[in-house]
């Protein structure tokens, strides 16, 4: 049976527009963004055995172009379409914090980090500078791989921070493992570089971590900024 012999309750675009999007299953939503199958196959069913293949929504986003072209029912078109759907979601967010307050709504800032660093594989550090209003002026990666104190200097933030005439910043990190909670080092590493931004009167707002599936921590959240 065609996805057109469905019920109209049941028909993915359907049942976005009558419920909204947040009703759909990840294979729904994959399903829309197919918009056809293959031979035999509807779009939803599809959509289910890429999931499968993949083993995620997640990790079929995060595919790089071979592995994604490889699968059945996909191609470069639907990657090239992909990758500009998830730049469009990331410039969203982006554009809202530069016209909305940054700090006082932290699930926004996490939104926004999601879609820029929650599909790496590899952990990234960066910070967020803001100005006197806790606007967005600019976001920028400084460190990439194992985060310590070791190997994530004090002073680079600083002078990138003071360079973007920042007046406050919010440091932001990924767990590829998943688990978005903060370590130890993590903790350490936040109070040493708040330390430092204090030195020069730059805030040192929240430090979000940002794991798989859509989770994040922050720790102003959480009371354990220093």
């Amino acid at each position: 049976m065609s996805i057109k012999e469905w019920h109209e309750n049941d028909r993915p675009r359907e049942k976005l527009l009558h419920f909204g999007a947040d009703k759909l299953s990840d294979a729904e939503l994959l399903a829309i963004f197919l918009r056809v199958g293959v031979k035999g196959i509807s779009a939803v069913e599809l959509a289910q055995n890429l999931l499968d293949h993949f083993g995620s929504l997640h990790d079929l986003l995060n595919a790089n172009e071979a592995e994604f072209c490889e699968a059945k029912g996909l191609g470069q078109a639907k990657f090239v379409q992909m990758k500009a759907v998830l730049e469009m979601s990331r410039r969203h967010f982006e554009s809202g914090l530069k016209k909305g307050d940054a700090f006082t709504q932290p699930e926004n800032v996490a939104n926004y980090l999601i879609h820029k660093i929650g599909f790496l594989q590899q952990e990234q550090f960066g910070i967020l500078m803001l100005d006197q209003q806790h606007h967005l002026i600019q976001y920028q990666t400084l460190f990439t791989g194992t985060l310590n104190q070791a190997n994530v200097h004090a002073r680079e933030v600083v002078k990138t921070a003071l360079q973007h005439n920042a007046a406050a910043v919010i440091l932001t990190h990924n767990h590829p493992s998943g688990d978005p909670s903060p370590s130890q080092s993590d903790l350490s590493l936040t109070q040493t570089l708040s330390r430092a931004l204090d030195l020069v009167e730059i805030r040192c707002l929240d430090h979000i971590i940002i794991g798989d599936f859509g989770r994040w921590h922050s720790l102003a959240q959480h009371q354990q900024m220093p």
